[in-house]
């Protein structure tokens, strides 16, 4: 990818009003990523939110994670989600939103003052809970999205906006599909 498809510092703060202003107590989905293995990505129509296996048909439970004593999957990052303005910006277009690695990308406000660790949102028949744990970019968010993205996802601002995404787990299996709206649930 060259660096004229990534955006700058200033074109990428022009666009975090446009962010903020994503709905509060719930957004569509938008799209539904399957991974089903190391940098493959499937987008799907509908999948299925398990409580053991998260999203049916990726490889998050196989993957295992630094994060965990035994190096096994991590319970608190079982599922991803990216906030679908962000992520339009940074990618230009939606054939680019799978990039992220994210499996769900949804029109939502993510910040911590919005949806703070222990919220859940119910997505269809299934229920995601916000874990704590920070979603952090990596070198491979920068090569795709660039450097200014990095630094602007990891900014003051950009953290407490959550803008690389939460972490979250199943707490109640279900179908879900593209459309379906993301509520937050009140607690």
């Amino acid at each position: 990818m060259n660096s004229q498809s990534q955006l700058t510092s200033q074109e990428l703060e022009a666009g975090l009003d446009h962010i903020r202003q994503s709905p509060a107590d719930g957004g569509p989905l938008e799209m539904i990523v399957q991974r089903p293995a190391v940098e493959q990505r499937q987008v799907v129509g509908e999948g299925e939110l398990d409580v053991e296996a998260g999203l049916i048909g990726d490889s998050w439970q196989s993957r295992g994670s630094p994060r965990t004593p035994d190096g096994g999957p991590n319970l608190a990052a079982q599922v991803t989600v990216i906030n679908a303005r962000l992520i339009a910006l940074l990618a230009r277009t939606e054939d680019r939103w799978p990039l992220a690695g994210d499996q769900l990308v949804i029109d939502i406000d993510l910040s911590e003052d919005n949806l703070p660790p222990g919220a859940q949102l119910a997505i269809g028949d299934a229920v995601l809970e916000i874990s704590a744990e920070p979603h952090t970019g990596c070198a491979k968010f920068a090569q795709r999205f660039g450097h200014d993205a990095l630094r602007f996802i990891s900014t003051p601002t950009g953290q407490a906006l959550r803008l690389r995404g939460v972490n979250t787990r199943v707490i109640q299996s279900g179908p879900i599909r593209l459309g379906d709206l993301a509520t937050k649930l009140q607690p």
